[in-house]
């Protein structure tokens, strides 16, 4: 005990530690408080580790605190919120950002943030306009809608509907369609943020059209439905459709409200996903209002689209929560830049990085695989075994949640430490890398790794499995 009684008598102070080289050397490029609370944290290391007996002895020299000190200040110095690499196959990852954005969509981005824009300004009128009109135009012409809206994501989107079509009135929705999104939301706890009184119909695997009809009454003021894209019910079901739905609450002067979560432009059948019902084709039933988001199958950063009827649509734009849920402007540019895209379908395929995810074949994976074993094998080979393997991956964020893409993985089992270990120190990584284990192996999927960022990964790799 007395050697480590001389030793925390040795610990330099903070004074000293600041004055060291590590922490001089990044005195330019870190603020002043970092460093300081770096080299405060690194002296309470040393002299909790000097207290412990049962820890190891740490080196208390200047040389070596003021190392922890630097390092602790860099990570100080790193921004929360940062860029990662996804090797997991999941293209929209909910806790990865979802949709990656397109070049159109980062460039307008820039553009529009750098200086000031006509966010809300006619400049054929030369007087004040409105935000939404940057992009009605361009929905409308893609869906097939009378007019469009667009506010912060689909939850607000449909929190905003109940809320001007249903607020302090009643809305049926059927019990099987009384879903949960990310983050435990509920819809019925939209529903009553809205002000909405909910009312259950049918069962939870089948409602029919007369249990609507049954729970229709004078203050009833609209019909919910609610696309089940996160998950399905299998066996014996039965829902009622969109167009069956509209001709019953057209006939009692009601409008109808459809939820389709992530929302699709296109057709994505020939690709080998299962069939969902595009936005066109959910207003062609005589659906009033539909709701969907930018940020899932749409490829576009996070938004809540909604499209229908002109006069159902001005109510909504004149409700007070409408300004609460608008778009800033940065969303709006990357949402235009994604939407023009879909003029040509063509280009859509090969410039939205969420399509061109979506429609790679398996061949290519396994070409992309074959191409990066070697490169694997010759820089890490030493640290980790690797195996190409066939594997299948989701789609993600709540979108096509029965469709697996099937593919070809790199499997990667480290050799001088832990699987564990090898996965915290990918976390902890300058640009962190995020995989999914499988069979006690991480595995690194091509089909979300952009090819630019290959040899990012591969040093990371090889920094991850170093003990």
């Amino acid at each position: 005990m007395s050697d480590r009684q001389a030793l925390l008598r040795q610990i330099p102070s903070i004074d000293r530690l600041l004055g060291s080289e590590p922490l001089q050397e990044l005195a330019a490029t870190c603020p002043h408080v970092l460093l300081r609370e770096g080299a405060q944290q690194a002296v309470a290391e040393v002299r909790q580790a000097l207290l412990d007996e049962s820890s190891k002895t740490p080196d208390c020299s200047v040389e070596g605190v003021a190392g922890r000190a630097a390092e602790l200040a860099k990570i100080a110095a790193r921004p929360s919120l940062r860029r990662v690499i996804n090797v997991t196959g999941t293209l929209l990852h909910t806790n990865l950002g979802r949709a990656p954005l397109c070049e159109a969509a980062l460039q307008a981005v820039n553009n529009v943030s750098r200086g000031y824009s006509n966010l809300e300004y006619d400049l054929d009128a030369g007087k004040r306009g409105k935000r939404f009109t940057h992009v009605e135009k361009l929905v409308c012409r893609l869906t097939g809608a009378e007019a469009a809206h667009v506010v912060n994501n689909n939850a607000g989107a449909v929190l905003l509907a109940l809320a001007a079509l249903a607020g302090g009135k009643k809305a049926l929705v059927s019990r099987g369609e009384l879903i949960e999104i990310g983050g435990s939301f509920r819809i019925p706890d939209i529903m009553a943020a809205g002000g909405t009184r909910m009312v259950e119909v049918g069962t939870t695997n089948k409602t029919h059209l007369d249990d609507y009809r049954r729970g229709i009454d004078e203050e009833t003021s609209l019909i919910l439905k609610v696309h089940t894209s996160n998950y399905r019910i299998l066996g014996i079901t039965e829902p009622v459709t969109g167009a069956e739905l509209a001709d019953l609450a057209h006939a009692h002067k009601l409008p109808v409200l459809e939820d389709l979560g992530s929302g699709l432009l296109l057709d994505l059948t020939t690709y080998g996903l299962p069939r969902e019902p595009t936005v066109r084709e959910t207003l062609a039933h005589g659906i009033d209002l539909v709701t969907f988001s930018g940020d899932k199958l749409l490829g576009g950063p996070q938004a809540g689209i909604i499209v229908g009827r002109k006069e159902i649509v001005d109510r909504l734009r004149k409700h007070p929560m409408a300004r609460a849920l608008r778009l800033d402007k940065m969303t709006l540019a990357a949402l235009e830049a994604t939407l023009r895209l879909y003029l040509d379908t063509e280009q859509a395929f090969r410039e939205l990085p969420t399509l061109r995810m979506l429609s790679t074949p398996a061949e290519k994976l396994r070409e992309r695989c074959d191409q990066l074993m070697p490169r694997c094998e010759k820089t890490l080979g030493n640290l980790a075994k690797f195996a190409t393997i066939q594997s299948t991956a989701p789609v993600g964020g709540g979108a096509l949640p029965l469709a697996e893409m099937p593919g070809w993985v790199i499997a990667c089992q480290p050799l001088k430490l832990s699987l564990n270990r090898l996965l915290q120190n990918l976390r902890k990584a300058e640009t962190p890398v995020i995989g999914r284990v499988q069979d006690d192996q991480l595995l690194i999927d091509p089909r979300t790794l952009a090819e630019p960022d290959e040899e990012l990964l591969l040093q990371t790799l090889k920094d991850a499995l170093t003990p």
